[in-house]
């Protein structure tokens, strides 16, 4: 039974709770005869949007503020690549590839059409090279060229994206290839999938920014023809254009029949959103649809997070070698506020066990930090052990009783 509190009265105290997806498919939009929508909740507020898909989320949160057709499949084309990126990162991360590790360029890499950055069969060029041709050119090459590097072929790649996938729950997605190039039907995705990608994509691998911000940057390709420079120029025109928010990325894409998709990542007042635009009309719409998006929820949300959480002290251990165990918070606290709400009166309460009994494992719960507003639970982060301890044995216990009495014969 949870037996020690401590409740602190925070005056506008930035740390609220994140929001279930349940929640946040509640808030769904009523469609309007004139095919714009309202969001659930809000005053009035209408979108005009002219994409027949669309989703705009919180990044911290994952929270949905605005939703039109979210999770109905249609093809991504480039959007594809966001996942393929995630794939690089996570090979990244793990150690197994490197940044500055040479690829060489297959002759099935080189075949591909649509967007490219014209590498040639048997060119190489490192990761950090590709990953600018991926995010910034949209190089169709140079994707498959990660694929195969990454998992020996583009097929074994695409597993790997899949299975990917349906880690996040993006229950609405199907991949059949790298790029996003193929125009088969069920290589699929829906505009909640994007947001959900490009959330783990941007919270996982934050360094995305430093390639997705690139406007221009020139390649330098080395063949048997000699070596030639050659500019990369990013597709995303949100990047310079005049808005209330920064661009932060992310990715574009268009074919015939997907028409002109977009996942546009902006940052304000610390606020991260991401709005998911699939089949638009034509590319100057995308673009647009995205600014109507972002402008409505800068104006709509805050973001409060809890960045100096209790301290915590250490946990009593019964029968264990050692007295006491380290205590920490298993994650953070985030919330995202859209109705206007006073948070001066927000109180947080440190609600601990009365010890823990050995053997104690990292990671063991050891009670919850609680967050509160006028009788209302916003939400808990869980407080576990920091370290393990053994159950005493009767050695333990001997050496102890020894040591006890030295000290008070001392």
């Amino acid at each position: 039974m949870l037996k020690r509190a401590c409740a602190l009265a925070m005056a506008g105290l930035l740390c609220l709770s994140p929001v279930s997806a349940a929640e946040a498919r509640a808030e769904e939009p009523v469609l309007l005869e004139s095919g714009e929508a309202i969001l659930a909740g809000t005053e009035g507020e209408t979108l005009s949007i002219s994409a027949p898909s669309a989703c705009l989320m919180e990044a911290s949160t994952g929270q949905v503020i605005y939703e039109k057709n979210a999770d109905e499949p249609r093809s991504p084309a480039s959007i594809t690549k966001i996942m393929t990126l995630i794939l690089i990162f996570d090979a990244l991360a793990s150690g197994k590839i490197q940044m500055d590790d040479p690829v060489v360029t297959s002759a099935y890499a080189k075949s591909m059409g649509g967007s490219q950055v014209f590498l040639e069969e048997g060119e190489v060029q490192s990761v950090e090279t590709l990953i600018k041709c991926i995010v910034v050119a949209s190089g169709n090459d140079a994707s498959v060229a990660m694929a195969e590097y990454i998992a020996g072929s583009e097929e074994a790649f695409v597993q790997m994206m899949n299975e990917r996938a349906a880690g996040l729950g993006m229950t609405g997605t199907h991949f059949e290839d790298c790029c996003g190039l193929t125009e088969s039907p069920s290589h699929v995705t829906t505009a909640r999938d994007i947001a959900l990608m490009s959330r783990e994509l941007i919270n996982h691998y934050p360094q995305i920014h430093n390639y997705s911000t690139i406007w221009m940057e020139n390649i330098t390709h080395v063949t048997k023809q000699g070596t030639k420079e050659f500019g990369l120029a990013n597709t995303n025109k949100l990047l310079k254009m005049a808005t209330n928010f920064r661009t932060t990325g992310l990715k574009t894409g268009s074919t015939s029949i997907a028409k002109y998709c977009l996942s546009a990542t902006a940052e304000k007042d610390g606020v991260r959103l991401i709005a998911a635009i699939m089949a638009a009309p034509d590319y100057k719409a995308r673009f647009q649809d995205a600014v109507t998006l972002l402008n409505f929820g800068y104006a709509a949300c805050r973001l409060y997070e809890d960045t100096e959480m209790l301290p915590l002290p250490p946990m009593e251990v019964k029968n264990g070698v050692e007295e006491s165990v380290p205590l920490a918070y298993e994650g953070t606290f985030s919330y995202l506020s859209m109705d206007g709400e006073d948070l001066g009166g927000i109180e947080k309460e440190l609600s601990l066990e009365e010890f823990l009994t050995a053997p104690v494992k990292q990671g063991d719960p050891a009670g919850v930090l609680s967050y509160t507003l006028n009788g209302r639970t916003l939400g808990q982060v869980p407080v576990v052990a920091a370290g393990n301890v053994e159950e005493a044995g009767y050695l333990d216990y001997l050496k102890d009783l020894s040591r006890r009495l030295l000290f008070n014969g001392a």
